[in-house]
This record gives C-alpha cells, sequence and structure tokens, in this order.
C-alpha cells in the first residue's frame, strides 16, 4: 500500500473526483487509513466484537414491510490481521406503534466498533421509551441520539477522541418512513416502473467534507478540507481536518462521537428525510458505505430485483461490492446490509 501524504494546499478537495457515484465510480482511491504521526488507521480496532452479525429473514415487520433481513460482515486489510468488524445493525419491531426500526452503523478510528456496538445496544430500548416516539418520530429520535451521545461521551472505557460512528436510522410506521441520517451510510428505495423495472432513489442525502453545505461549516469552525495525494498520483476522498494539524483526516462531515473532528466542524446533528411510500414503492436498502463506495443505488436495484429472498438480496449484494473493493484497492471495507421488501396497498 502506498504511503500517503497530506496535499499541500486545501484546494485539493475542491478538484477531487468524488467516489461511489455513477460515472466517477473507481476515479478516486478510497483508501481505508490515512498515514500521519498520529498513527490512526481506519478500521483499527482493539476492541471485541462478534465477527459477523447475521439475520436470517423474518417475514411482517409491520403492515407495509413483507419481510427483512441483514447482515454486517468483517472486511479485509493485509496490514492488519487482527481487524475487527466496526459496522453493525439494528432490526427491532415496536408493536405497540406499529413500527420497524431499521439502522446502520459504520464505526472508524481505533474503538469504532466500541462506539457503533454502544449506539446498537442502546438506541432501541432508549427510543422506544421516549415520550414522544409514538406522535413525533423526528424529535424522538434528535433526542435519542443526543442523550445517548452525552453518554457515550462519559464513557471512559471508549475513547472517542479520533474515534466515532455514522449512523442512518429508519422507522416504517404505515406507509410513512422517517430517516435520520448522521454521516455516510445510506438508505435507498426501490419504486416499480411500467414494465416491471424498478428505479432507485437516494432518500438519505451523504455528509461528504465537500459538499457545500457541509463544506461551509466545516471552514467557519475553522476547520479544513482537502484530499490526500497518494504516491501513484491518485487522491483520496476529501477529509475534515484540524485548522492548524493534519489531524484527524476524517472522512465524512458528521458523526457521533470524534470529538476532535468536532472541533473542526464536524457535527452529530441528524439530517431528517421523510417520505410517504405508495403502493409503487418495492424495496428498502439501507447500507454502510462499504456497498455504496463502489456500487451506484441503480446498480444496487437492478441485483434486488432477481431475488425473491431479502437474505439471498443481502447476500449478493455483499458478494458483489467486496469484489469490487479487492478489484479496486486490494481491501475490502465492513459492509452492513439491510434489505426490506415492501407491500404497500394501493
Amino acid at each position: 500500500m502506498s504511503a500517503a501524504k497530506p496535499s499541500t494546499t486545501a484546494d485539493a478537495a475542491d478538484t477531487a473526483e468524488k467516489g461511489g457515484k455513477g460515472e466517477t465510480l473507481g476515479k478516486t482511491r478510497r483508501r481505508l487509513s490515512v498515514v500521519s504521526d498520529n498513527k490512526l488507521v481506519e478500521g483499527l480496532s482493539g476492541l471485541a466484537t462478534d465477527d459477523d452479525a447475521n439475520a436470517e429473514d423474518i417475514q411482517g415487520g409491520g403492515s407495509v414491510v413483507s419481510a427483512y433481513a441483514g447482515v454486517s460482515k468483517k472486511g479485509y486489510a493485509p496490514y492488519n490481521p487482527r481487524k475487527k468488524n466496526q459496522d453493525a445493525l439494528i432490526m427491532e419491531e415496536h408493536k405497540e406503534t406499529g413500527s420497524l426500526l431499521l439502522c446502520v452503523f459504520d464505526g472508524h478510528g481505533e474503538a469504532g466498533d466500541g462506539v457503533a456496538q454502544f449506539f446498537k445496544n442502546q438506541v432501541p430500548s432508549t427510543l422506544f421509551a421516549h415520550p414522544s416516539f409514538a406522535t413525533d418520530i423526528q424529535k424522538a429520535l434528535t433526542e435519542t441520539l443526543a442523550f445517548l451521545e452525552r453518554n457515550l461521551l462519559r464513557d471512559s472505557s471508549i475513547d472517542t477522541e479520533f474515534s466515532g460512528t455514522t449512523a442512518v436510522l429508519s422507522v416504517v410506521r404505515g406507509k410513512k418512513l422517517t430517516v435520520a441520517n448522521i454521516g455516510d451510510s445510506r438508505i435507498t428505495i426501490g419504486t416499480e416502473l411500467t414494465g416491471g423495472n424498478v428505479q432507485a432513489a437516494a432518500v438519505s442525502d451523504d455528509h461528504k467534507p465537500d459538499r457545500p453545505d457541509e463544506k461551509a461549516r466545516i471552514l467557519q469552525r475553522g476547520g479544513r478540507v482537502f484530499a490526500v495525494e497518494y504516491d501513484d498520483g491518485i487522491d483520496g476522498p476529501p477529509r475534515v481536518w484540524l485548522g492548524h494539524m493534519d489531524v484527524p483526516g476524517l472522512a465524512m462531515s458528521r458523526s457521533l462521537g470524534d470529538t476532535v473532528a468536532h472541533s473542526a466542524g464536524v457535527s452529530s446533528e441528524p439530517e431528517f428525510f421523510e417520505r410517504e411510500m405508495t403502493s409503487k414503492d418495492k424495496y428498502l436498502v439501507i447500507a454502510s458505505d462499504g456497498l455504496w463506495e463502489f456500487m451506484t443505488d441503480q446498480e444496487v436495484m437492478d441485483i434486488m430485483i432477481t431475488q425473491q429472498e431479502p437474505r439471498r438480496s443481502v447476500d449478493l449484494l455483499i458478494m458483489e461490492a467486496n469484489g469490487r473493493w479487492m478489484k479496486e484497492e486490494q481491501v475490502i471495507d465492513d459492509t452492513t446490509v439491510i434489505v426490506a421488501h415492501l407491500n404497500i396497498p394501493e
């Protein structure tokens, strides 16, 4: 793996190609590590978690979800044979409100797996117990995440100085889909077209450091945004840095945890998306960027329509994503995928 060095100017991020989107796939190197004096390496972890978290097809899940399944698969990094899975997922039903909670967390930094597992373990019970969950999902999600992050930062057993997690949380209740997004995990919906094809559309919007509104906030807070130049001449993705030091090099502009990055303008505030689903909406895919980095939303849905069982779709998506990672990078990011089949009445 080539050594990396920060670009000499913050303007490098302005001209860098974006990875993981449409025709620019593969043109930007999505390195899993940034080599710098602080010796932080994304994907490394000293905390133990389960190697894989699997869930078989589950029938039901609310009035409009006919079946769902999810898998969290550990990645591969030849320079780190003891690598742990830093992703986590939640699939929980709340029968009292007829809700289905589907969430994906993508941890990063040395204690990223501990951060992701913290939210995996705490979110369902805390959210379902929130007094506004039955009447105001957005308020319940906002206050739950803020409350849990405060608790996380008080937990001396998890070092969040340079570690954190993304989070995409979705609640399906009746025909209404509510999504809270923090970071660059994503939820996509597949809508049936005339002729039986399915059109993909991202529900959430990735929080990348070069997204104009995100970059403006970071610069206003005194942070910097630029890519990393590698010896082979291919830039990495834009990252967030302190104004006076080349740390932490965070590849997303919002996260939970990451106390140093937050001082440079990274935010833990969720961005909300709501959708009133119709009978034409057939699939939901919620996944970490291990899936989305080298696959478009439409490519994902093109695989979805070939399968009848959610678990089989999950396996095929992870297999395809892993193959593309190895072809492009010779490493594989942790990849977590949840698939839900929709059956919405007219």
